[in-house]
């Protein structure tokens, strides 16, 4: 089953990565993008911290698109963080 849109948490300057939630019916499930997949994805490279959630939601359909099917095959563990890097992005 498809995760839904959840939340924006926003940008973990220590672990270079963007964080936000989705769906699982009534479960929330923590994700997380890094910023060189996040770079990729976009098709540039070196984002400025600030501009993180702009570029998360420009792009936010696509990284939860992965997100939601990297879900779906990871293993049914409670707490699971979906931890989407650039081997994750499609070429």
């Amino acid at each position: 089953m498809p995760l839904t849109r959840g939340r924006i948490v926003g940008h973990d300057n220590e672990r270079l990565a963007f964080k936000f939630t989705m769906q699982n019916g009534d479960e929330p499930i923590e994700c997380q993008i890094s910023d060189a997949a996040m770079d990729e994805l976009a098709g540039v490279k070196g984002t400025e911290s600030l501009a993180r959630q702009a570029q998360f939601l420009a792009l936010r359909d696509a990284v939860e698109r992965i997100a939601s099917d990297m879900f779906d095959t990871a293993p049914a563990v409670k707490g699971y963080v979906v931890r989407i890097f650039t081997k994750h992005i499609p070429k």
